[in-house]
């Protein structure tokens, strides 16, 4: 059985020995720079151990099952497997060396060992070693020779050589001819170690005394034990034609390309024979022992002793092919002579180089290192020299690129940033091209898919919505929907809304609006009171699944339109404004014009919604009295008679200028008496005298109003421009055109009512930066008073406050201003 040794050596730096005897034969085993080198004898019980490759190979054998250990063999039938639970590799088929390289001096046969995480390639060879399993044997078990009585000693005789499939010392070794008077043995040994058996007559045959000699030729190899085999040969003793042919050469050599085609000659063999007549005339024939094979590839001419090509030639399948030629002449008894022919297949680039892909990794993550590696790929080409080296390629736009390791093995790894989202898989040409002339090329197409990972944030459609809507809307009505993406795949893509938390009048924006988490829609959660809130703003987040998981924010900004909702409120005079009769007297002796009573009222509306007019509906006498239309002013129309009566009824209406129209009424009832004095009178005439003072107060205040109204009116076109825009990008603003009707200038609202006869008596405010809220103020001048009060009608901060002060100061800088709780005064 032989014997087992185990020799290890690593990195050509130490080199041990372990002699393990078992079953007296041994295992060779070496790792050289990551390369492992085991050697085994063939015949190897299955289940037997070949080595401890986790340890060899520097590897925990706890991670084998997790990183996928495998095993490939370049001889496509698999010999070996590994027991992953602890490491080694054992035999799991019969091995035959003389299957797996017939006459091979050395026998490897190479393995790749595959782990992923990381993807990593070990070479394993594993060196066959062959063991005395066969015994030499003859194609010819029975051998007749005829031998003319007359040669003289010293004649030689071509015996067949027998064939054994081991190699080295377990070959052929010696020859042993049985015991005989006549004949001795020789063994000529050929320069490539074969051993040629040759029988010598050593004494003159005598044909009448023996005419058949019986001989036994056994063939003994080197092995241990040794085996043998044997064959028969058979003397017959002739009694003339005592020459046998020469052939000029013992071997015959020659060169043919394996592409020659049939009928090609090789080469000629030609012998010599010294009788004359017929028995000097030869004729050539392949020798008795010559196999089918050489039969079917050569061919020979009996006559000249050209050999020819008759079939097909094959470098890759045998590059030497050796067989016996015998010549034979046409005497009595026929005389041969055998010399030998050596044929080399000479090698031409006619295989295509083989792109193999031991191990492929795909999906790869898109955020893999530079180097990683992605294929172990291998190449072969059966030819020989330059026709079997090989170059490969990968285009050089690719991110990929070949990176050699072990002889014709690669690695397929990144040699740049992958990004998904642009390019979710490649195909990856690879090229191989071997050195022949001319040079002969494959391609392989390998598939790499991208695996996502979340490196993109969710991108909104822009980064601020828009949204008007009106107030007194009924909850739960759709405010706006915002949407936004995210170029990942999968979960990573999969997108939620929330509503970032926030103060809206220190009250948190959640108890406004709710928003969709799927489709990004914001509902109202109740109607909305412009008189309460103009305008808010939403922080809405997108948040995608990833992990980790990545957001952005936008902003939406809700504009709340005013409805006419409110109806105008009497604030003087003050019993109108609680509900009751307004009673007001005035001398019979009144003129034409006399001022009887200013009535004040306010709308909570704001824009035209709050343009409040005068009218009389109802009167004891309408040609008596009149209304100014905007102030509210009651005079009369002409001098009051006697034939008038003593009391009047004045019915007042006030009405907005809004859609619907809302509207309240004031009762005025007027006492004429005789002897009243006029203090109206001396009021308007006071009040009417036209003073430097209330000329400047006038003109900056209009000055200072109209200065803020073109401001407004610049911001609202701002902001309606980029409304317009972005609702062309996307539907982002959520107003839509019926939701405008009836809203007129919803940035800013001024309102300036004068009175043409003397100073200002009304004037309103409305406006403020849209994105704050709206200020609102009033100046009630009242005529029964020479005090203007100056009166806020919507609560804002006390910034505003003193902006509006800080106005008045610049028009009365000898006036002085008080707060009072939410009115504000001034004394001239």
């Amino acid at each position: 059985m032989g014997f087992l040794e185990r020799r290890i050596m690593w990195n050509k730096l130490t080199a041990w020995q372990v002699f393990l005897w078992s079953h007296h034969f041994f295992l060779l085993w070496t790792t050289i720079e990551g390369q492992t080198h085991y050697s085994i004898p063939e015949e190897l019980k299955q289940g037997s151990v070949v080595g401890n490759l986790a340890k060899d190979l520097g590897l925990v054998v706890s991670e084998l099952y997790r990183r996928k250990l495998r095993i490939t063999s370049e001889a496509g039938k698999q010999y070996f497997s590994v027991d992953l639970g602890k490491g080694e590799l054992v035999v799991i088929d019969r091995i035959d060396r003389e299957d797996l390289c017939g006459q091979r001096p050395s026998c490897l046969l190479p393995l790749e060992l595959v782990i992923d995480n990381p993807l990593e390639l070990h070479r394993v060879d594993i060196e066959i070693q062959d063991t005395n399993d066969n015994s030499p044997s003859f194609l010819t078990k029975e051998k007749v020779l005829q031998i003319a009585e007359l040669v003289n000693p010293g004649a030689r005789f071509l015996l067949e050589s027998a064939q054994d499939p081991d190699v080295g010392s377990n070959s052929v070794r010696s020859y042993l001819i049985s015991k005989n008077d006549n004949f001795k043995l020789t063994v000529k040994t050929h320069k490539d170690g074969r051993k040629i058996p040759e029988l010598v007559l050593e004494k003159p045959l005598d044909r009448e005394k023996l005419p058949v000699h019986n001989l036994i030729l056994t063939a003994v190899d080197g092995g241990d034990p040794v085996r043998s085999g044997t064959s028969e040969i058979t003397v017959i003793v002739l009694d003339n034609n005592d020459n046998a042919p020469q052939f000029e050469k013992q071997v015959y050599e020659a060169n043919v390309s394996e592409n020659a085609r049939p009928g090609t000659e090789i080469l000629q063999v030609k012998a010599a024979d010294a009788d004359e007549g017929l028995n000097g005339e030869i004729e050539y024939y392949f020798a008795e022992q010559t196999t089918d094979l050489i039969l079917s590839l050569f061919d020979i001419e009996p006559s000249t002793g050209a050999i020819v090509v008759k079939g097909s030639l094959d470098h890759e399948t045998k590059p030497l092919h050796r067989f016996d030629i015998t010549a034979k002449d046409k005497g009595h008894p026929k005389m041969d002579g055998h010399c030998g022919v050596e044929i080399k297949i000479v090698d031409i680039n006619d295989n295509i180089p083989e792109i193999i892909v031991t191990s492929l990794t795909t999906p790869v993550p898109e955020d893999s290192a530079i180097g990683t590696v992605i294929a172990l790929i291998s190449a072969k080409d059966p030819d020989s020299g330059d026709n079997g080296k090989i170059t490969l390629s990968v285009s050089s736009t690719s991110p990929f690129k070949l990176s050699p390791s072990i002889s014709n093995h690669y690695s397929l790894v990144t040699k740049g940033p992958l990004d998904r989202e642009n390019n979710g898989q490649y195909s990856v040409k690879i090229s191989a091209t071997d050195s022949g002339k001319p040079p002969l090329s494959s391609e392989k197409i390998i598939l790499v898919e991208l695996l996502d990972v979340n490196d993109n944030s969710p991108v909104f459609s822009q980064r601020s919505y828009v949204v008007y809507v009106k107030e007194n809307h009924a909850p739960g009505k759709i405010l706006c929907s915002v949407s936004a993406t995210d170029p990942d795949s999968g979960d990573n893509a999969k997108i939620s809304y929330t509503i970032l938390d926030s103060k809206v009048q220190d009250v948190s924006v959640s108890s406004y609006v709710y928003i969709n988490s799927d489709n990004g829609s914001i509902y109202s959660m109740h109607s909305f009171d412009y008189e309460k809130l103009k305008v808010f703003q939403i922080r809405v987040q997108a948040k995608d699944q990833g992990s980790p998981s990545l957001s952005s924010n936008a902003t939406v900004h809700v504009f709340i339109l005013d409805q006419n909702d409110n109806a105008p409120a009497v604030i003087y005079p003050s019993s109108a404004a609680l509900g009751s009769l307004s009673h007001q007297r005035m001398p019979r002796s009144a003129k034409a014009g006399h001022l009887v009573t200013k009535l004040t009222a306010v709308d909570a509306d704001s824009g035209h919604n709050a343009w409040i007019s005068y009218r009389i509906t109802e009167a004891t006498d309408a040609s008596l009295f009149t209304v100014n239309l905007y102030t509210g002013e009651v005079r009369t129309k002409r001098a009051v008679s006697e034939q008038d009566e003593s009391s009047q009824r004045l019915l007042i209406e006030i009405k907005d200028d809004g859609e619907p129209v809302q509207s309240a009424t004031v009762t005025v009832s007027i006492l004429l008496e005789d002897g009243l004095h006029e203090p109206i009178l001396d009021l308007r005439h006071k009040v009417s005298e036209p003073s430097k003072k209330t000329g400047r107060i006038a003109l900056y205040l209009i000055l200072s109003l109209a200065s803020v109204s073109v401001l407004s009116l610049v911001t609202f076109l701002i902001l309606a421009v980029k409304c317009m825009r972005g609702s062309r990008s996307s539907d982002s603003c959520c107003m839509t055109r019926s939701d405008c009707d009836g809203y007129k200038n919803p940035n800013r609202n001024l309102q300036i009512q004068l009175n043409t006869d003397g100073p200002i008596k009304y004037v309103e405010v409305l406006g403020g930066d849209m994105m704050s809220q709206s200020q609102s103020f009033r100046s009630c001048m009242s005529p029964m008073s020479e005090y203007s009060d100056f009166t806020l009608i919507k609560p804002s901060s006390t910034t505003d406050f003193k902006e509006v002060i800080s106005v008045l100061d610049a028009s009365l800088p000898d006036s002085t201003w008080t707060f009072e709780s939410q009115q504000v005064s001034t004394t001239n």
